[in-house]
């Protein structure tokens, strides 16, 4: 039987992504010179409006020092660097593809934060944590590649402490066939977006109840404009883990939503008691 998954790590496949990475970083510095993860943010915030969004999310978590994150899709680790400085709590990444967690662990030891943050390979589905472990899970720009919502959110319960809380910035069904490919689809056969009526009450069923839900797609639409006013973006940048066709996923997501074919919702939920 087909992994219903093969698809999406094919998309993510990013060959040599670590190499690519290590010559791209030659303009700051020689291999041993360290680096900030605010210095990466150009190349390692994969999703609509950057780091600014991680920020802004993980505000609205209410993240602390004394917290232990999970962050599911970690990519190549940008925000559980980011968060990890900023906040001096502890990260962990899982990410379906290899080569970002391999990418993630490289530019980890570049910022000297290899003693907060770790990264493993694996399924957002299947995830190898024990029950109620996590303070906060993180989910940004990952639930669009996953048809089984329902699995998926009562995966992010099962690992979060009664309390804990689920903050998610994703992208969201808002009308309209969108158009392919974008940055986490080539096609349709991997893109699986919910309204975000539908992605709420997912989320409600798996155990949560909302503490905060708000529509962030006119602060995307703000920000897609004033790329394009800007012009070609500075390198390094995510051209280098998405590869030369990025710019044209870039650009259809952007088309998306200003087209009100697509939105974005960023909402903060509480794990209920297993017992309420």
């Amino acid at each position: 039987m087909t992994d219903p998954l093969d698809g999406v790590r094919d998309h993510y496949r990013a060959t040599g992504l670590t190499e690519r990475l290590k010559s791209a970083l030659a303009v700051w510095g020689p291999e041993d010179q360290p680096l900030t993860p605010q210095q990466l943010a150009s190349l390692d915030q994969f999703h609509t409006r950057g780091l600014a969004a991680t920020a802004e999310l993980a505000e609205l978590a209410g993240i602390t020092a004394s917290m232990s994150v999970l962050d599911i899709g970690s990519g190549v680790g940008g925000p559980a660097r980011f968060l990890a400085a900023s906040y001096g709590c502890r990260v962990t990444g899982i990410d379906l593809s290899e080569p970002f967690v391999d990418a993630a662990r490289y530019l980890t030891r570049r910022t000297g934060q290899d003693d907060q943050v770790s990264f493993h390979t694996g399924s957002a589905l299947e995830l190898p944590y024990d029950d109620g472990r996590y303070d906060v899970v993180l989910l940004q720009h990952v639930a669009m590649n996953i048809a089984d919502r329902a699995r998926l959110y009562q995966e992010i319960r099962r690992v979060l402490k009664p309390g804990g809380r689920f903050a998610t910035f994703d992208v969201v069904a808002n009308g309209g066939e969108p158009h392919y490919p974008v940055p986490w689809a080539r096609t349709p056969a991997t893109s699986f977006l919910l309204t975000t009526d539908a992605t709420c009450e997912a989320i409600e069923a798996a155990g949560f109840r909302t503490l905060a839900a708000k529509n962030d797609t006119d602060a995307a639409k703000a920000w897609i404009t004033q790329l394009r006013a800007s012009g070609p973006p500075p390198s390094p940048n995510l051209g280098v883990v998405m590869g030369p066709e990025f710019a044209q996923l870039a650009a259809n997501l952007g088309r998306n939503l200003l087209e009100d074919r697509l939105g974005i919702l960023t909402a903060v939920f509480e794990a209920a008691p297993y017992n309420a």
